[in-house]
């Protein structure tokens, strides 16, 4: 295939896929943003950690289906615009004009398969790290005013009217239980500063009081104080608090790997193990299986010569119909079951062999209709046409 068609091929499949992974990748970040964050998020910092971690996973598991659907695009627009007979007079084979996409594909595929194994897992826990901020109210500016909130599991309890400023809160009531000292205080300020620092949140108590309740007392000591300070398990200027859990998903390559000798002794975990070991190994290969069949379906269903375009465009919509199938089963039938991890890579095995198969008919209909027009006619037929 000569080199300037390469290139131009490549560059409009590459913008086309970009074009779509933008679209595709958006609404599906946008939409987790909202339902996991509420507004006090940006205030309190988290909209950037949420974000690092939700982007890579969303990439790789829609750029196979940007890439099917780019390039069955732009075999349509050739096909409809007779550009692929105009080819054909060039004497180029199928394969030769499906060349540039394939690699593509095939480039996608390795992005994939770098993003699937070794980015996404390093930058998913952040997301996870912000829900459990969020779920446990661990960041103060995420606080709101009348309202009660329980921390340190259930050891304190904190309760404030307003805010003066992002992090000063006015009249604040607290009740906390020392497991050390066995007392109970109740304490009251008329104001809090919250001051961040590396490993958590220090609360200073300005101008209150404070009812010490010794255990098995039954009467309280009551002391005034100016300032006071009580450290905090937020989030300070550093990272996120600790989950004390990690998932699968958050694993490096290697140790991830590595946890296939422990289902030996307990296979309780193996459904969820397999649900993402599909995801980061099938789903990045989907970008050529997804580029052999929608290449293959438009060949088949599509003419040369630029007729039947419509049956050509709806033909493009099987794309994201089987890249959103597999997902399912990866995501949900294999968590059920995790044999079923095999029935997800025979059908990607499935669809790429079927697109292949569409290619090559289409090969071999091409070659006859080669052989048909530059065969040499014989003396005796070119007699008789004359």
């Amino acid at each position: 295939m000569p080199r300037h068609l390469y290139w131009y091929l490549a560059k409009r499949v590459l913008m086309g896929t970009l074009a779509i992974q933008v679209a595709l990748s958006v609404p599906v970040i946008l939409s987790s943003l909202f339902h996991y964050l509420p507004p006090a998020a940006v205030r309190g910092g988290l909209l950037w950690p949420a974000l690092l971690g939700t982007v890579p996973t969303v990439t790789y598991i829609a750029l196979p289906m940007a890439v099917g659907v780019a390039i069955a695009l732009e075999f349509a627009r050739m096909t409809n615009e007779g550009m692929i007979a105009v080819l054909y007079s060039l004497r180029l084979s199928v394969w030769a004009i499906c060349f540039p996409a394939i690699v593509c594909a095939a480039c996608a595929t390795v992005l994939g398969y770098v993003i699937s194994c070794w980015v996404a897992p390093h930058y998913v826990g952040n997301m996870h790290d912000v829900i459990n901020v969020i779920r446990n109210s661990l960041n103060h500016r995420m606080l709101e005013p009348a309202t009660f909130y329980t921390l340190d599991n259930g050891r304190r309890t904190i309760y404030f009217e307003r805010w003066r400023t992002p992090d000063i809160a006015s009249n604040i009531f607290i009740r906390q239980y020392s497991q050390e000292k066995h007392e109970e205080e109740v304490i009251k300020a008329e104001q809090a500063e919250f001051r961040r620092n590396e490993t958590g949140v220090v609360m200073i108590l300005s101008h209150g009081s404070m009812e010490v309740l010794q255990e098995g007392s039954q009467k309280a000591r009551v002391f005034e104080f100016d300032e006071n300070a009580i450290p905090l398990s937020m989030q300070g200027s550093g990272a996120l608090p600790s989950r004390g859990w990690r998932g699968f998903f958050e694993l490096p390559l290697p140790e991830f790997m590595l946890q296939l000798r422990w289902f030996a002794i307990d296979r309780t975990r193996l459904p969820e193990w397999s649900s993402e070991a599909a995801k980061r190994f099938l789903i990045p290969i989907l970008a050529l299986s997804h580029a052999l069949l929608g290449i293959g379906l438009v060949l088949a269903v599509g003419n040369a010569t630029g007729r039947r375009s419509v049956a050509v465009s709806a033909v493009i919509v099987a794309v994201p119909a089987v890249h959103i199938g597999i997902l399912v089963a990866a995501e949900s039938l294999v968590r059920f079951d995790a044999r079923l991890v095999g029935l997800v890579g025979v059908l990607v095995l499935a669809e790429a062999a079927a697109g292949a198969i569409l290619i090559h008919r289409q090969q071999r209909g091409a070659r006859m209709v080669h052989f048909a027009v530059f065969m040499p006619r014989r003396p005796q037929a070119a007699a008789a046409a004359t």
